[in-house]
């Protein structure tokens, strides 16, 4: 019998994950501002069906047809212009897996969505981080010099909450070299329109969304992106079958017709909440930066104290260590008041107790 050479269990593994994160959220908390979910809960429509329940024996739509449908009505093109997945987050995953191969380059503002660089890595793509602007928006002429691609863009951003204008978006869309990947996983906040409905008309640009933040279904999992019919085409190569289960496909599509209303007024709250929070923190000598999604990002050297501090109180914040340009900070997600108060509260405590140079 032939004697195989047998690799030991620590070299199983690709030699390039052992740098690779393994992403973190912290412990459960009573109260979670930390991944500017909606705070209000789930639409009453959608809710009414993860009460009542389907038949989960059989596979669901092979690619969400029934979702893309409904956001093809709804943007005014047709469903082979829309794909569906696990999340945005696996969209993304599975777009730069289809349209960049090893060794290719992703640019991207820094700091961004802390996934992206995970993906085009765990793709053996080089992510390519480009500094924000000074006024934390994107930098058009720094991203496109990087002759990437693939350019990912964030709009509003994560975790700034800064958005990027309209002709900004456009000139990067209009000069890039290869794909446009543009994030609007906040974009009900903002009062705009986005790219949405424009995808499909563009050669070479990929506009993803989410239903984890306004639409109040993160535990369900539902993204989409849309994008011309060829360029759908190659992303469901990546994407596989049955991506979205039977239940939170049909919710989906409640939120997105149903619960239309509803979501327009928890959208208008946050925004209200968001605003509101923002001058109290001002009050306390914590400004956070100029925000168009329903969270607040707060530059500050006592962001992990202040965090733990909350933590102790049942109160999840998210911190960030030396974020580019920024420093250490920390993310707070708007509610309702009520719950706010309690957050300010924990706040100005933790502030009364820490350290004066404390981080």
């Amino acid at each position: 019998m032939m004697s195989l050479n047998r690799l030991a269990p620590d070299q199983l593994p690709r030699p390039d994950f052992a740098s690779i994160p393994r992403y973190s959220a912290g412990a459960d908390a009573e109260v979670d501002l930390s991944d500017n979910t909606n705070q209000w809960g789930t639409p009453p429509a959608a809710a009414a069906v993860l009460r009542e329940g389907l038949d989960v024996s059989r596979y669901p739509d092979m690619y969400g047809d029934s979702l893309k449908r409904t956001i093809a009505k709804m943007a005014g093109f047709g469903p082979e212009c829309v794909v569906t997945g696990n999340g945005s987050d696996d969209v993304l995953d599975c777009v730069i897996r289809a349209f960049a191969s090893p060794g290719d380059t992703i640019a991207h503002p820094d700091p961004t969505f802390v996934m992206l660089p995970v993906f085009a890595r765990i793709n053996g793509i080089t992510p390519v981080p480009v500094p924000l602007a000074a006024d934390f928006s994107m930098d058009a002429d720094a991203l496109l010099a990087t002759n990437a691609r693939i350019i990912y863009l964030c709009s509003p951003n994560n975790p700034t909450a800064s958005p990027t204008s309209v002709d900004t978006i456009r000139r990067i869309i209009d000069n890039a070299r290869g794909l446009v990947l543009l994030d609007e996983a906040y974009v009900e906040f903002t009062g705009l329109q986005g790219f949405l409905a424009e995808a499909p008309g563009l050669e070479r640009v990929i506009v993803c969304r989410t239903l984890s933040k306004a639409y109040g279904l993160a535990g369900l999992r539902v993204g989409y992106a849309a994008a011309s019919a060829e360029i759908v085409e190659i992303i469901e190569k990546s994407r596989g079958p049955f991506k979205l289960n039977r239940l939170a496909e049909r919710a989906a599509v409640e939120a997105l017709t149903t619960d239309t209303d509803w979501v327009a007024a928890r959208v208008r709250e946050a925004v209200a909440s968001r605003d509101r929070l923002a001058s109290e923190l001002v009050a306390m000598s914590l400004p956070p930066l100029p925000s168009a999604a329903n969270f607040l990002l707060v530059p500050t050297p006592k962001a992990f104290v202040l965090a733990k501090s909350l933590r102790d109180e049942g109160i999840a914040i998210r911190p960030f260590r030396d974020l580019p340009g920024i420093g250490d900070a920390f993310r707070i997600t708007a509610g309702p008041w009520p719950v706010m108060e309690r957050a300010l509260a924990a706040l100005r405590a933790a502030l009364r107790t820490a350290p004066r140079d404390a981080t």
